[in-house]
């Protein structure tokens, strides 16, 4: 049955939205892109918004399909909003914490969920971000003074491609082009002969200055910007070019003799450090800040009129906190009223990043998760679970609760129906679930032997397992210059963060990006050396082709890091076949 006209465009009615060639779409799409996300979180832990490839992508197939049979019926745009809901649900599934608070409680306690455990967890915390953000729905998406930058964008791409058909076309060419050429690279690396990793000199090869021949990193790159490309170049030098040098000279860090080849294990150890310390310290300080500046009332009194538990929302809300409590206390031995803790904390949590990402289009994911292990740490010191996966239940329930009101935002826009939209989101995150636990542990078989290496840096990993040994342990477990380090790492945290928010956008461009900053201390320098030279490459290319870097910059970058990405898990699978 049709419904009123989308606002957005005009005439388009609602003749057909959560149909099953919709779904399988989002589905196939969300198998394919979800092992992108976890191969980049392992390597350089960030992960992409997946919602535009899946638009352009459906798009491209099904008006294809359609032009090919003229009795088909045409892909409808609100087709083509279910598809990219589900699909970027599954994709956005590694806020679950298969790329940070999973590795960190195995490589603590040495315990490895196993397959179907793992998926229960991941797919409950996400289930209850999901009914958090149904609650929240009515007062966010009616607060005028959030404005949902990230699904704007969404919504922008979908209207251009229906507007205008061929520039759909156009990209695809683009993103299907530079898929290929990145997995022909990464191919060639794994299977023909190893692309060599050149570094100008032995010295600067053990302190990780290599040039990676990874089109993945140029993809990334591309996507993060000049400022935050130019800022992890001068945290990579900065790290690895001047501080790792210096621990070297004074003893603090020990190479074994005659060490050759970059020696990351060893100096991460200490770097991470510092690295952590300036993150988390800026990123909660950043979060505050921006808190105090959202407009608009409170979340406690914005919400509070709207949050009539009408029976079958309030249903799965109560399921998934049965879920949530449930599995901590089968799996992690946590204590029941414990579990029952992490929920109160994990709704205020989401209410705080929904609202943040409103304002502003940045997911404080990283912090959410920083200040529920903060709060954990001091409710319940010492207990390794606890402060890992019971802040994991407030950071995986505010990832899909963020990512899911980008959705209604462009939902309100359209016309589309709000409980199909949430439907979607379920069989995303099922499927991503699913997948992504799979991938992980295709992966990372072994995370004691293969996590935080030059291989697989995961630097997500190594800041929740570094929080949660410094809140368990205390400081005083620490060596005294490594007490000297965090310090001064959370002392320029808190100052970059404070002035990031607090400054006018026209200088605080000039600063550094605290995050990349703080990565660059634990990535390899040879990672954040390539995605700097992505990003100056893009820039420069802006510069001299303003137009076609417009139209063409991010699709080429997202087709680079797909197609390393899923040449790199097929390799995997391939090795763990041949080992069998």
């Amino acid at each position: 049955m049709a419904h009123a006209p989308s606002p957005a465009l005009p005439g388009v009615r609602v003749e057909r939205e959560l149909s099953p060639r919709a779904v399988l779409t989002g589905a196939v799409l969300g198998i394919l892109l979800t092992p992108s996300n976890v191969y980049a979180g392992l390597k350089i832990g960030w992960s992409f918004n997946m919602s535009i490839i899946a638009l352009l992508v459906g798009f491209a197939l099904w008006q294809g399909l359609a032009r090919g049979a003229s009795t088909r019926p045409a892909w409808t745009l609100h087709e083509s909003n279910i598809n990219q809901t589900v699909a970027s649900a599954a994709a956005s599934i590694v806020s679950g914490g298969l790329v940070a608070p999973i590795p960190a409680y195995t490589l603590l306690t040495g315990h490895q969920l196993d397959p179907l455990p793992m998926m229960a967890w991941v797919f409950s915390v996400s289930f209850l971000g999901i009914w958090i953000a149904w609650y929240l729905r009515p007062a966010l998406l009616n607060d005028h003074g959030l404005k949902f930058p990230e699904g704007m964008a969404t919504l922008e791409t979908l209207q251009q491609i229906y507007n205008q058909g061929r520039e759909a076309v156009a990209r695809i060419k683009v993103l299907c082009s530079a898929a290929l050429l990145s997995a022909l690279v990464k191919w060639v690396d794994v299977f023909a002969w190893a692309i060599p990793r050149w570094a100008p000199t032995p010295a600067l090869e053990r302190l990780t200055f290599t040039l990676d021949p990874s089109l993945m990193l140029i993809g990334f790159g591309g996507i993060i910007g000049i400022r935050v490309g130019l800022t992890l170049l001068f945290g990579a030098a900065l790290a690895w070019g001047g501080l790792a040098p210096w621990l070297i000279g004074h003893g603090w860090v020990v190479l074994a003799p005659n060490a050759s080849g970059p020696q990351f294990a060893a100096l991460v150890e200490w770097l991470l450090w510092p690295g952590v310390s300036l993150m988390v310290c800026a990123t909660l300080t950043s979060l505050l800040v921006r808190l105090w500046q959202v407009p608009g009332r409170p979340a406690r009194q914005a919400t509070h009129a709207r949050l009539r538990l009408t029976p079958w929302p309030a249903a799965g809300l109560l399921l998934a906190i049965a879920l949530v409590v449930t599995l901590q206390v089968l799996l992690f031995g946590i204590d029941g009223w414990m579990a029952l803790l992490s929920i109160p904390l994990a709704v205020c949590l989401a209410v705080v990043a929904a609202r943040v990402v409103g304002a502003t289009g940045i997911a404080p994911i990283g912090a959410i998760g920083k200040l529920s292990q903060l709060s954990f740490g001091l409710i319940a010191p010492g207990q390794v679970a606890i402060n890992l996966m019971s802040a994991n239940t407030a950071g995986g329930a505010a990832g899909q609760s963020t990512d899911l009101m980008n959705d209604f935002k462009v939902g309100l826009a359209i016309g589309a129906t709000p409980h199909k939209q949430l439907a979607a989101q379920c069989i995303g995150i099922l499927i991503g679930s699913v997948v992504g636990v799979l991938v992980y542990l295709m992966l990372i078989p072994d995370p004691k032997a293969l996590l935080l290496t030059q291989q697989w840096p995961a630097p997500a990993v190594a800041t929740w397992k570094a929080v949660a040994q410094t809140l368990t342990q205390g400081l005083g477990a620490l060596a005294p210059e490594l007490r000297w380090a965090i310090a001064a790492g959370s002392a320029a945290g808190v100052l970059l963060g404070a002035l990031d928010s607090l400054l006018p956008q026209r200088a605080a461009r000039w600063l550094p990006s605290t995050a990349a900053l703080g990565l660059a201390f634990i990535l390899p320098a040879s990672i954040s050396t390539m995605m700097g030279l992505g990003a100056l490459v893009t820039w420069l290319a802006s510069c001299r082709w303003p137009g076609l870097a417009e139209r063409f910059a991010i699709t080429a970058a997202a087709g680079l890091i797909a197609g390393e990405s899923i040449m790199g898990v097929g390799a995997s699978f391939w090795a763990m076949l041949r080992a069998l």
